[in-house]
C-alpha cells in the first residue's frame, strides 16, 4: 500500500529537491581555520540541512529536515582540514580524488588514504583531520547525523592559529574577523580554547582501528545483495534488515541514517516503489533517470536529489555505461519498500 501522503509528496516540485554538481554554491570563510596557511583554499558546501558552518553566510540549498545533512568539501592538492572532533556521526563518500584522514589532536594517531569511491565513518568524540594528497582538486560528500549536528570541537592548535590571523570563534558558533575590524559583539563571549583535559577525555583511535571504518570501491559490486526494489544495493551503513532481507553493513553501529551503494548496468530498471524514510541519491558516476509522478530527473555524476518519503519513484540507467549510486536513508531500521501496482 502507499502512504497516504503519496499524492501531497508527488506534487512537490522535483527542481527544489534537486542539486547539480556545477550549481554548488561553496563558502570559503566556513570555520576558523579559513586563514590558516595550507587550509585556506578548501571550500565548503551545505547541501542538505544547517551542517556545522561557523560563518552565517554559508548557503544551504535544501533546508528541509531529513534527519541527517548532507554536505561536502571540494579542496586543491595539499589543502588540509584541520583536526576537530564531531558530536554526531560523520560519514564520507569520496567523489573524486585521492585524500589522507588523519587522527588525533595534532594527526599524528593514525593516517588512513581514500580513493575515489571509498567510503569512511568517524566514531562522535575523535579527532580528525583530511587532506587533498591527490595531483588534482578533489570532492568529498560528506554525511552528518542529526537535523542540528551541533558544533565541532578544535584541537588546540587551530585556536592559536586562528587567533594568529585574526579570527575569533564565539561561544555561539560564529566568527568574528578582527582583522577586517569587527569586534566582538556586546553580550558574546568568545569560545574557550580546547585545553589539555578536554583532548584527554576523547577517544583515540589508531589508523588500523579507522581502517575497520572503511569500505573500499573495488568491495562494493562484488557484494551488492538483490533488494526488494528490483536492483541490488550493497550495505555499507547500518544493521542487518529483516524486512528488505539485506546483511548489515560493514558499519553497522547506530549513525541515525543508512547508507547503501548500488549499481545499474546499461539498461537496468528498478520496480517502481515507494520508501517510508526520506531517501538521498548521490550519484558517482554515469547518468541516471529517476522517473516519478512529479517528473523525471536526469542525474549525472555529482548531482544529488532527496526523494521525499510517500512519493513512487523508478530508477533506469538508460545508457550503455553503468551507473554507481550512493544513497542515504533516514533512520536505523528502515522499512521493505511498498511496490507500486503496474
Amino acid at each position: 500500500m502507499v502512504d497516504a501522503a503519496a499524492s501531497d509528496a508527488s506534487a512537490m516540485p522535483l527542481a527544489e529537491r534537486l542539486v547539480r554538481y556545477g550549481d554548488l554554491r561553496p563558502c570559503t570563510t566556513a570555520f576558523i581555520d579559513t586563514r590558516t596557511p595550507g587550509s585556506a583554499e578548501k571550500e565548503n558546501f551545505t547541501i542538505i540541512g544547517p551542517g556545522v558552518a561557523e560563518n552565517p553566510d554559508q548557503h544551504v540549498h535544501i533546508e528541509i529536515p531529513h534527519g541527517f545533512n548532507i554536505g561536502g568539501a571540494r579542496q586543491p592538492p595539499g589543502c588540509v582540514n584541520s583536526q576537530h572532533s564531531h558530536e554526531t556521526a560523520e560519514v564520507f563518500v569520496v567523489h573524486s580524488g585521492t585524500w589522507a584522514f588523519m587522527l588525533g589532536a595534532d594527526g599524528h594517531d593514525g593516517r588512513v588514504i581514500l580513493e575515489e569511491g571509498d567510503t569512511i565513518s568517524i566514531p562522535i568524540h575523535v579527532f580528525r583531520g583530511f587532506e587533498n594528497v591527490g595531483p588534482e582538486a578533489g570532492f568529498l560528500f560528506a554525511v552528518l547525523g542529526g537535523d542540528d549536528p551541533g558544533r565541532v570541537t578544535w584541537a588546540p592548535y587551530v585556536f592559536e592559529q586562528a587567533s594568529t590571523y585574526g579570527l575569533v570563534l564565539m561561544e555561539d558558533g560564529s566568527l568574528v574577523d578582527t582583522a577586517n575590524g569587527e569586534s566582538i559583539p556586546a553580550g558574546k563571549k568568545p569560545m574557550p580554547a580546547t585545553t589539555d583535559a578536554d583532548v584527554a577525555a576523547l577517544r583515540r583511535m589508531s589508523g588500523d582501528e579507522l581502517n575497520r571504518c572503511v569500505v573500499r570501491q573495488a568491495e562494493l559490486a562484488t557484494a551488492l545483495q538483490p533488494g526488494p526494489a528490483g536492483y541490488a544495493e550493497r550495505p555499507i551503513i547500518g544493521a542487518a534488515n529483516a524486512a528488505e532481507q539485506l546483511s548489515a553493513g560493514r558499519m553497522a553501529w547506530p549513525h541515525g541514517f543508512h547508507l547503501r551503494f548500488a549499481h545499474f548496468s546499461g539498461g537496468e530498471v528498478s520496480t517502481e516503489h515507494v520508501r517510508h524514510e526520506e531517501e538521498v541519491l548521490l550519484l558517482q558516476c554515469g547518468e541516471l533517470n529517476v522517473r516519478t509522478p512529479a517528473g523525471t530527473v536526469l542525474m549525472r555524476a555529482g548531482d544529488v536529489l532527496t526523494l521525499p518519503i510517500g512519493m513512487p519513484r523508478c530508477f533506469a540507467n538508460n545508457a550503455d555505461r553503468p551507473v554507481d549510486l550512493y544513497i542515504v536513508r533516514g533512520g536505523d531500521s528502515p522499512a521493505a519498500p511498498d511496490i507500486v501496482s503496474p
